[in-house]
């Protein structure tokens, strides 16, 4: 074979009207899947974020609701202690209703029971003019008896005794008209600062 001398290059035009829509819809498609693709992400990312916003709030409920429980427990078994016809008891169950007095998860409620809780310790009336155990009785404790528990021996109290429910008594004082924003007698301010 010889070779050849290419011939010179042919122009080829193609003449063409405007695009179809049909075309142009066909063009623009890969364009509408990635948009919708993005949409769809940002939709789940939103909702998952919403979901997980309501997923930590609800357990940060569900744990204020536990430890309130929990503090309502704690408080009533100080103030069975507080209540009881021993000393020593009473002056255990004081200082538990002082420590607890403290806690943020007490309401301004619950921190008046504890301040009728006080009063009936020391024998004063509740404002309504009841007998000082009546408020507390029924809010707390109704099926409580009087009766001492089993194994116990009531004894004379002492003086010692006597000073550490005093004492036990005004530290609630102190820190429950500290939370309910009362002045405290500078009398008591003092006896709480004694030791047992």
């Amino acid at each position: 074979m010889n070779p050849t001398q290419p011939s010179a290059p042919a122009d080829v035009v193609g003449l063409s009207g405007p695009a179809e829509w049909w075309q142009v819809v066909g063009a623009l498609g890969p364009l509408a899947i990635l948009l919708s693709g993005l949409v769809a992400a940002l939709i789940s990312f939103l909702v998952l974020r919403q979901r997980t916003n309501a997923d930590a709030l609800e357990l940060i409920q569900k744990t204020r609701a536990d430890s309130r429980a929990e503090w309502w427990r704690r408080t009533q078994w100080a103030l069975d202690r507080a209540l009881d016809q021993n000393d020593d008891t009473k002056a255990l169950g004081l200082g538990a209703l002082a420590v607890l007095a403290q806690s943020e998860l007490a309401s301004a409620e619950e921190l008046e029971l504890l301040d009728i809780a006080w009063k009936a310790v020391n024998g004063e009336k509740p404002d309504n003019g009841e007998k000082p155990h009546a408020d507390l009785d029924r809010a707390v404790a109704p099926e409580r008896s009087e009766a001492a528990a089993p194994g116990r021996t009531s004894r004379p109290p002492s003086a010692a005794s006597e000073q550490r429910v005093r004492v036990a008594a005004a530290r609630l004082r102190v820190v429950l008209d500290g939370r309910l924003g009362r002045l405290t007698p500078a009398k008591t301010k003092a006896l709480s600062k004694a030791g047992f």
